[in-house]
């Protein structure tokens, strides 16, 4: 599905733990205090004791109020600025639809959902801060628990989303690998890897470009069904002995050809020598392969790119200290600028018939660099400033971390004998969003 065609996830998507969720395991434990209270004042017949002087002002018979059954209109919003793109909204229904109700005297839970009103904008929508995302209206004490996960639902997938969305910004466009699964648990993937898709649509519906996905686990795919890709860790480099042309040379064979093959070239750091070997090793085989005839199994040993990863620690073989860190050490701009003249001027190195070297350098100069290894906006932003050739760059524990897009819930208005009327802490207020619909599954 697309956030163009403006569907919603089904609640089965998100795999809830809904007898939990509905006793209030997830939340913040004064909402289960809330709701024990208002459960017992409903039940005992309580009617409001205190005073209001805002209501009663406006002629609002207040003292017959009957608290426990009290209808509210709440309304979610966060502050990041300068603007945040929603995702979670379609979990945080999921959350009410599934979860909305309260347990009677027999202990079984009767859900209430059919008795919310709920107006909420999509998964993918642009918000600028206190813009409302998600209200909801009906009796408080049946979704009074559910604030907690659907705050919770709405703060990390627009974190997410947003970041990814700003790195796309700073990147000019090109590709992000999405690369933070081995820094949080992963239980969390599957709406992380969600979050990443919307950013990369609503990027592509926007600048109308056409970037593709990149997630690296079959998890963070799962609600959309999409596959996890990849190509190979340090670790299995190290297992043909730090021989990077060997070892892709096997990937090539085995992996099917519609797999992108990317070198991981920093396991000796020596980027530029082992992406000139494991260029030569590949064109090599490739050509054999074509001149034999066989161009499907040929089109195995084409080398999409290559990944420096090098340490912030070290100084990779082919850059000439500086003496500043900043300026010597990891992926750095120089050592990608050696990595691009180094491939792009190969095929003239290699003893070819003169029919192969116009294709020997078109495979070549064809070979992508995809810089990772602590790469955020800022640093990004700053490689395309300077023209660094990077075609693609993978990001990982920053898409986690960056601006808080904390969600906070408001009680704006409160229902008083079939009429709403403004009621919320001081500083706060009912706000507009034209972009809500109105929710039906």
């Amino acid at each position: 599905m697309s956030i163009i065609d403006q569907k919603r996830l089904p609640p089965e998507v998100f795999k809830l733990d809904e007898e939990r969720m509905r006793r209030g395991w997830y939340s913040d434990h004064y909402f289960n205090n809330m709701t024990s209270i208002l459960s017992a004042l409903a039940a005992e017949g309580y009617r409001f004791a205190g005073q209001c002087p805002e209501l009663t002002a406006q002629g609002v018979e207040v003292a017959n109020l009957d608290v426990g059954n009290l209808e509210v209109d709440m309304q979610y919003f966060t502050r990041r600025a300068p603007f945040s793109i929603v995702t979670g909204v379609d979990h945080a229904l999921a959350i009410f639809k599934r979860c909305t109700g309260y347990v009677n005297d027999r202990g079984e839970f009767v859900n209430t959902y059919d008795r919310l009103e709920i107006d909420a904008v999509h998964d993918g929508d642009k918000v600028v801060p206190w813009e409302p995302v998600l209200r909801v209206r009906g009796r408080y004490r049946d979704f009074a628990v559910l604030e907690t996960p659907t705050l919770g639902a709405l703060a990390r997938r627009t974190r997410i989303a947003t970041n990814v969305y700003q790195t796309l910004q700073a990147a000019n466009g090109k590709p992000i690998l999405f690369f933070p699964a081995r820094f949080d648990i992963h239980e969390a993937q599957p709406g992380d890897g969600y979050a990443y898709r919307l950013a990369v649509e609503v990027w592509n519906r926007e600048q109308h470009d056409n970037l593709g996905l990149f997630i690296s686990t079959e998890a963070q795919g799962d609600w959309w069904g999409e596959k996890g890709g990849g190509t190979v860790a340090h670790a299995y480099l190290l297992c043909f002995l730090r021989d990077t042309a060997e070892a892709m040379l096997q990937f090539a064979r085995v992996i099917p050809a519609d797999v992108n093959r990317v070198a991981l070239v920093d396991v000796n750091n020596d980027c530029v020598g082992d992406s000139v070997k494991t260029a030569i090793a590949m064109f090599q085989r490739y050509r054999e392969l074509m001149d034999a005839g066989r161009p499907d199994e040929a089109a195995r040993y084409v080398l999409f790119g290559v990944r420096p990863d090098t340490s912030g620690n070290m100084i990779d073989q082919s850059v000439v200290p500086l003496g500043d860190p900043k300026l010597d050490c990891g992926v750095n701009p120089r050592l990608v600028y050696n990595i691009r003249q180094a491939l792009d001027n190969l095929a003239d190195r290699l003893d070819l018939p003169p029919h192969w070297l116009d294709r020997a350098r078109q495979y070549c100069r064809q070979i992508q660099i995809v810089a990772t290894g602590g790469f955020n906006p800022q640093r990004i932003a700053q490689f395309e400033a300077m023209g660094v050739p990077v075609n693609i760059y993978g990001v990982g524990s920053y898409l986690f971390e960056g601006e808080n897009n904390d969600f906070t819930s408001d009680v704006v208005r409160v229902k008083i004998e079939g009429q709403w009327y403004d009621m919320a802490k001081v500083g706060r207020q009912a706000r507009h969003n034209p972009n809500m619909q109105r929710v039906v599954y």
